[in-house]
């Protein structure tokens, strides 16, 4: 028998009085959470958060929001509880709504979701674009993906590079990876490897922060948006928003761009929000066409003229190169890739596993006889994962853990496809081959015709350097 979740009757007394507020949970993942409970909870007096839940990323839960990033209404802060507790959380706390705010999940995954909150008792919310976007003083140029690892950092990094090539302050601004010390991490500026150290950034913080670092750009992320925009408004003359998963931009952007996948042909409909951001964009960019099959190319470009017939669609390549292809040739490689691509992503291997490839590898030695126990966890949680290593860091345990795995593995060389020089990162046993990726321009007018001309008041009468 259903039975809601209990509250108490409602008496006359109750009907004059001022409605109490509506009790929220939001479902989340360290990021996108905290954005929607900061731009639109956090000082609503008409909804009271009573929890956030954790998944997809290890070791989140069971801490909490601190009151220094809550406010005054929360002088104890927000709980943070498993996303497997999420129908007793419900009813304990006697929730009313259950807000859906973290990014790439298969669309049957979220309704699941939605039926495990209904039948808690609780409403289910989607918060879009326009509740939850901020202003941001200076033009913003939004790269977003229909998944994670369809190499929107690579677009990010080269749209950075044209901008400066105008003599335009650029300023980076990546989605939240809040893992650590939430008040801590409130505003972050990275203009050094030194300051990612400072901050203890994880593998999957770095891997995102280091290629930008390489090429002279400063980034900027954190818990509260509102505070980083102004930061990076102050700096720049233009912000460039990297996002992450397939998560829709926390800004309202001047360009929106949109990369689909035809490594994924078919996903551009199945993932939340991806498919939204899809629809939304103002630009489609059909990545990695340099890798794909003509089928795969024209399976996601027949998707996106139908999904969004408005936005032009352009090609992008996304060349590996290997830093020693003749240390690879010939040889046993463990081949290691980014994490995030290979487990929410659903990739079954990345860059690393198509350069040792493409050099003429002897053997991709499958690491899974050889991981580690917290490594081995991952194996299980995502069966899809290929012959490669999911380079997984979020806490010195983990961290930890994929060292043994690399030392344990009887290979003769490491291929690194993660954009983090894991050489200098970790002391390891083996000779690491790093597989670099960046992004090229395939057609003429190309995404950079596209960018110059959607910020052309601003480019006017700079010439090029």
């Amino acid at each position: 028998m259903y039975r809601p979740s209990s509250s108490p009757p409602v008496s006359s007394a109750d009907i004059h009085a001022r409605p109490a507020p509506r009790r929220v949970v939001i479902l989340g993942a360290a990021g996108r959470d905290f954005h929607n409970f900061n731009v639109v909870y956090r000082d609503d007096p008409a909804h009271e958060v009573v929890a956030f839940t954790a998944a997809q990323i290890p070791g989140i839960a069971n801490r909490r929001y601190p009151a220094a990033l809550a406010g005054p209404r929360y002088p104890r802060g927000i709980p943070i509880v498993a996303e497997d507790n999420l129908e007793t959380l419900c009813r304990e706390q006697t929730a009313d709504l259950v807000v859906f705010a973290y990014s790439d999940l298969l669309h049957l995954q979220v309704m699941h979701l939605a039926s495990r909150a209904l039948a808690a008792g609780a409403d289910f919310l989607l918060l879009g674009p326009e509740r939850t976007m901020l202003r941001a003083p200076v033009p913003v140029i939004a790269v977003s993906a229909v998944r994670t690892g369809c190499g929107k950092s690579q677009v990010a990094r080269y749209l950075v590079r044209r901008l400066r090539e105008q003599r335009l302050r650029v300023a980076v601004i990546r989605h939240p990876m809040p893992y650590g010390d939430l008040a801590a991490q409130r505003v972050q500026r990275f203009a050094s490897t030194a300051d990612l150290v400072a901050a203890q950034c994880t593998i999957e913080e770095r891997e995102e922060y280091e290629p930008h670092l390489a090429a002279g750009s400063v980034i900027h992320a954190g818990v509260d948006y509102a505070a980083i925009v102004e930061q990076a408004g102050r700096e720049s003359d233009v912000i460039v928003w990297d996002g992450g998963n397939n998560d829709f931009p926390f800004l309202y952007p001047d360009l929106h761009i949109a990369l689909v996948d035809p490594l994924r042909p078919g996903h551009e409909d199945m993932h939340h929000p991806g498919e939204a951001v899809l629809r939304m964009a103002d630009l489609v960019l059909i990545a990695k066409a340099d890798a794909a099959t003509a089928a795969g190319i024209a399976q996601v470009t027949a998707s996106a003229r139908r999904l969004n017939p408005r936005a032009p669609l352009l090609r992008g390549a996304s060349p590996v190169v290997l830093d020693d292809p003749e240390a690879v040739r010939g040889r046993r490689v463990l081949a290691i890739d980014d994490g995030p691509t290979l487990t929410h992503g659903g990739m079954a291997h990345g860059a690393a596993w198509v350069a040792a490839t493409q050099a003429g590898a002897a053997e991709i030695i499958d690491p899974r006889s050889w991981s580690a126990p917290l490594i081995a966890v991952v194996y299980a949680q995502y069966p899809h994962l290929g012959p490669v290593l999911p380079a997984m860091g979020y806490s010195p345990e983990q961290l930890d853990a994929l060292r043994t795995t690399i030392d344990a593995v009887p290979a003769d060389v490491v291929v690194a496809g993660t954009p983090i020089d894991l050489a200098a990162l970790l002391r390891l046993n083996k000779r690491v081959v790093r597989a670099r990726y960046d992004f090229a321009e395939l057609d003429s007018p190309g995404l950079w015709d596209a960018v110059r001309r959607a910020l052309e008041p601003l480019l006017d009468g700079k010439p090029e350097t």
